[in-house]
Parts: structure tokens; sequence; C-alpha cells
């Protein structure tokens, strides 16, 4: 057996959330292999809109695992209020969410070296957060990170070890105006609420499951163009968003990977700083905005609008080797009589390209549009494929060639219900 994996192209923000919860009841498995509290999968369904931050989205579907993998950071203050408000709302987690050992702890210091960090760049901060993934996955890569495993033995030497390291670090940036009491007393309530949860070695059990004929889904956080690699750096996340994230996160063989589900949004949107070649200043991104609800499912932060961009999706395609596409918040265009679709760049010498380029800082490249008519239709009132408007099924079949990609899913709202399945491969 294979594990399908299910990523965002764009970037992030593309109702991965949704798409999870409704793949669900084909998997025995949800496993998250990146990320931590700063990405916000949100769901609706039953009247209820729920929105989780490092809780895999397949924990709704009662009889289902969920794992925590190594490449996700967690912070245990966070952990436990999502978790709670889980459980409050009747959702049962202990038996059925298992947490990695090796999955890294972000401390109540990365967030003040997250702020400080942020303030020392000045006009060219990267617009994080704030939540202290940076700080954490940059003590992971430098070898002085603390890990859930650590919380088993000896925990409180460590603990105070990385606190004095991350202090004089704050004192260096001139950073010492804060008080770490009440959030340190919450967060050490979070890691003995962290006890009560299986804490496993998830590569040998996502493996045991897969050798066992169980079906696995690899849930990925955040974008393709958010990747640390092969994103719009240095505005970008830090872990790895593409496909090759969830063989690093879980301990999965590249051999073991079945299915790549891409999610794309019918446009295109961007939280913080960085470049945006097709974003939209004018009323039509502010209408985008306002119909789609664009605004941080976590931090509230207005999302930045723009057309969908072709040239960066057929890029994220490329590099994690996507097999099918899910296309969301199309109803979101509902009502406009031109769709445009960003299929070219043109670079500051005048030359053309479909190909992704290194510098997409602004003035570099102007997008090179091709128009549609709207379908101007209410999609939400739709429950097959067959109802479609002309116009909406000629927007499909356009994406599809240009992407050389088969569109499986389309979402017509955002409730699970308002989901049609296309075709299967």
């Amino acid at each position: 057996m294979k594990a399908d994996v299910l990523l965002g192209l764009q970037w992030g923000d593309e109702g991965k959330g949704k798409v999870v919860d409704v793949l669900t009841p084909h998997y025995d498995v949800v496993a998250r292999f990146q990320g931590g509290p700063n990405a916000g999968h949100t769901l609706e369904f039953e009247g209820q809109k729920y929105v989780l931050r490092s809780i895999p989205s397949g924990i709704f579907q009662g009889d289902k695992l969920n794992i925590i993998g190594g490449g996700v950071v967690l912070a245990p203050d966070l952990f436990m209020d999502e978790a709670k408000e889980l459980e409050k709302s009747g959702h049962q987690l202990h038996s059925r969410l298992h947490i990695s050992k090796k999955a890294h702890l972000i401390m109540p210091t990365h967030r003040l070296l997250d702020a400080a960090y942020e303030a020392a760049k000045g006009k060219n901060k990267v617009g994080t957060t704030g939540k202290g993934i940076g700080p954490t996955y940059s003590d992971k890569t430098s070898r002085n990170g603390l890990r859930v495993g650590d919380i088993l033995c000896d925990f409180e030497t460590k603990y105070a070890a990385h606190k004095a390291r991350h202090e004089q670090m704050l004192r260096a940036l001139n950073y010492t105006d804060y008080d770490l009491t009440e959030v340190e007393k919450k967060w050490m309530e979070g890691i003995e609420y962290l006890k009560q949860f299986p804490l496993v070695d998830t590569e040998h059990e996502i493996n045991r499951l897969l050798k066992d004929g169980k079906r696995v889904l690899c849930e990925g956080a955040q974008g393709t163009m958010l990747d640390i690699d092969f994103g719009s750096y240095p505005f970008v996340t830090s872990s790895n968003t593409i496909c090759a994230g969830a063989c690093v996160g879980l301990g999965i063989g590249p051999n073991k990977i079945g299915e790549v589900f891409g999610i794309i949004k019918a446009y295109c949107t961007r939280v913080g700083a960085g470049p945006f070649p097709t974003e939209l200043f004018d009323e039509t991104g502010a209408q985008i905005r306002a119909i789609g609800h664009e605004y941080g499912a976590v931090t509230g932060r207005e999302r930045r609008c723009g057309w969908i961009d072709l040239v960066a999706l057929r890029y994220a395609i490329m590099v994690s080797g996507v097999t099918q596409l899910i296309l969301m918040k199309s109803d979101v265009l509902d009502g406009f009589d031109t769709i445009k679709a960003c299929t070219a760049y043109q670079l500051s010498d005048g030359t053309i390209t479909r190909d992704f380029p290194y510098d997409i800082t602004d003035g570099t490249i102007t997008p090179v549009y091709t128009e549609m008519p709207g379908w101007q239709t209410d999609l939400t009132q739709f429950g097959s494929e067959a109802q479609f408007p002309k116009a909406f099924s000629e927007y499909i079949a356009f994406l599809e060639k240009e992407l050389e990609t088969p569109i499986t899913i389309v979402s017509v709202g955002p409730d699970r219900e308002q989901t049609i399945i296309r075709k299967r491969k």
C-alpha cells in the first residue's frame, strides 16, 4: 500500500482542511507532515465552523487514526487549547491522535526571538505570524532543538539550558522588555497535557500501517510557493511544503508515495510580505477578498488577492509530481463578467516565459493574461458536474490543458457537502 499526499500549490490558504475532511472516509490514517500553528485549516459542516492549527483535519471522522509527524513543530500551550476546544465540541481525541517524539517543541522564547528578528529587519521584515515557527526550525537545523520525546527524560534540565541560550540571544538583540511568567506557566501545563497522548516513533508506526495494507493520507500545511527551498525565498515558511516534505516529515520512502493531490483556488491569495505577480490592487481584488472571506484563519490578517497564476502552478505541479488537481472556491468568482488567468510572464528584458524564474520581485516581471467570459451563475446550488454552466466547464477545461493535470474534484462552497467529484484516475 502507498501513501497519498495532499498539498497546497499556491501561497497557502487553498482549502486543504476541507478536502482532507472530505477524503478521510477513503483512508484509515491522516498524518500531518510539516508546519506549525501558524497554518490554520478551516472546516465547515453541519452548521459548525472549526479551525485546526496542529491537529490533522481527519480528526472529525470518528474511527480514523490521526498522526502529528516529526516534521511538525508543536506549541504545547496552543495545542492544548486547540484539543480542548475540539473535545468541548464533542470530538474525542486521546485514543485517536498520536504524536511523534521527533516533533520539535516551540518554546515561549522562540516567539520572543521571532518578534526580535522581525523588529531587527525593519522595512525588510518577512511578515511572520509571530508564532515562533522560524526560530524553532532554526534551532532544529542548527542541532539545538528541543523535541517532544525530551519531555519523557530529564526535561526540566534540558528546557532550562535551551531557555538560557535563547535569553542570551535576546539580550544580544537588545530585546529584553518581556515577562514570561504567565506564558511559561501555561506552556508547562501544555507539556503535561501532551503526556496524555501516545507519544510514539511515528515513522515506524506509519510504515507498519502501510505494510498492513492501511490507507494513509499525508496532509501538508501552507503552500508550495512558501517552501523553504522552492518558494519565493526569503518570503517563505521554514519547512518543506512540497511532496518531498511528506517523506522527510513522516519517514516514508519515495517509493511509498502514491497519488499526489494538489489543491488550488480559482484565483490566488497571499498573506504577509513577498512577491505576488498577479496581485490586484483595485476594486476587483477587494471584491474577491470580501466575497471569499479572505482573512487569515489563525491571525485574522487580510489576504492579498489576485488572479490565478498558471506559471507558478505549472512549477508547483512539477516539483511535487502532482497527479490530480482539486479546484477550490470557484463560487467566489460567480459574479464576474470576465475571468483572467496568468499564462506567462514578461521579463524586464521583454522576454516571454512560461517557466517560473529565479527572481519574481516587484518590477522584474509582468503577468501575461488570458481572458475568459465569466459564468455569472450561483455555483453553490449545484450538486453535480452536469449542472455546471458552459463557461465554467470551459474554464476547467482551460486549466486542465494549461496545467496538463486532471481536475478531479471541484468545490463550490465551504460545506463538506458542496464538493463535486468529477472523475477518478
